[in-house]
């Protein structure tokens, strides 16, 4: 008669079995199937319900100065792709907000490492940064058209002055939340100073920076439409903002939807194609994200 009892090796390594296959039994890339259901067709349901509202409620407002009918607002973007001026309202707008987070980065990420890393700085300028964050973007427009005039300088400040609080507020949160077991670690390997910082604190803190650079590209965002509605300016060409505010002057409800739908669909977009796939790499990298 065979026995059944098992032996603590053989326990140890049915357990460290088990756990392996805990890890791995998800991993892989979900079919077709599974993407139509889990990521194409729930927002493809929320949108047939938004239009249904919107068909809805149309003929009971009955006022296309206050509810356009959705006729109307797909004929306003009929006649700005014929006429070529769509893609030119997107891009006048889109270059001007990646360009000027780009700069936010620049400056933010060292800021928020002198903020985390240093505590005089922290106790001198750590309540002003969250200050700032806290300041409605729309606040910096005035100052700024003083200060520089009207002209893509004055959009650039006041998008860095959006943004650059939430970037260095998110990379002090996720520094601060870095382990110290990993930080003496790194400096019994040698990884001291510059090197702790970009092999060690950077590394470990990438989750919390990376939902500061989501919100900092909000920020962004929202800090140069505001710049873009109250600051109109011919020179400085039309974008989706100075749309909005243009929609707003001829009481043209249908380009006022127009022009919030373009908004919406960028900085979605803008979400889709950078930010979630650099997220959903930081969480996969950790073992933190099991499916795509």
């Amino acid at each position: 008669m065979a026995s059944t009892e098992t032996t603590p090796a053989q326990d140890a390594g049915s357990v460290e079995a088990g756990l392996d296959a805990l890890e791995t039994a998800a991993v892989g890339r979900p079919t077709l199937r599974q993407t139509l259901v889990n990521k194409i067709l729930p927002p493809v349901i929320a949108l047939g319900v938004v239009l249904a509202a919107w068909f809805v409620l149309y003929p009971i407002v009955d006022d296309p100065t206050k509810l356009p009918s959705p006729g109307a607002v797909a004929g306003e973007f009929k006649d700005a792709w014929l006429k070529g001026d769509l893609l030119g309202y997107i891009w006048t707008s889109v270059s001007r907000g990646l360009l000027g987070f780009f700069f936010a980065l620049l400056i933010g990420t060292p800021l928020g490492l002198l903020v985390a890393r240093v505590r005089f700085v922290r106790a001198a300028i750590g309540p002003i940064l969250s200050g700032l964050q806290s300041l409605p973007s729309v606040a910096w427009v005035p100052p700024a058209v003083i200060w520089l005039g009207l002209n893509n300088s004055m959009m650039y400040a006041v998008i860095l002055l959006g943004a650059v609080p939430s970037i260095a507020n998110g990379l002090v949160s996720g520094v601060d939340q870095v382990p110290p077991l990993f930080l003496r670690a790194g400096r019994t390997m040698g990884a001291t100073g510059v090197k702790g910082v970009w092999h060690v604190v950077l590394p470990a803190a990438m989750p919390g920076y990376v939902a500061g650079l989501k919100q900092g590209w909000a920020f962004s965002w929202r800090s140069l439409m505001a710049a873009e509605i109250i600051a109109s300016f011919p020179d400085l060409g039309v974008g989706l903002g100075q749309l909005l505010e243009n929609a707003r002057t001829a009481s043209d409800m249908a380009m006022v939807f127009e022009a919030i739908i373009l908004i919406l669909f960028v900085g979605i977009a803008i979400d889709l194609l950078i930010f979630s796939p650099l997220e959903r790499w930081v969480l996969r990298s950790r073992g933190l994200l099991v499916k795509s």
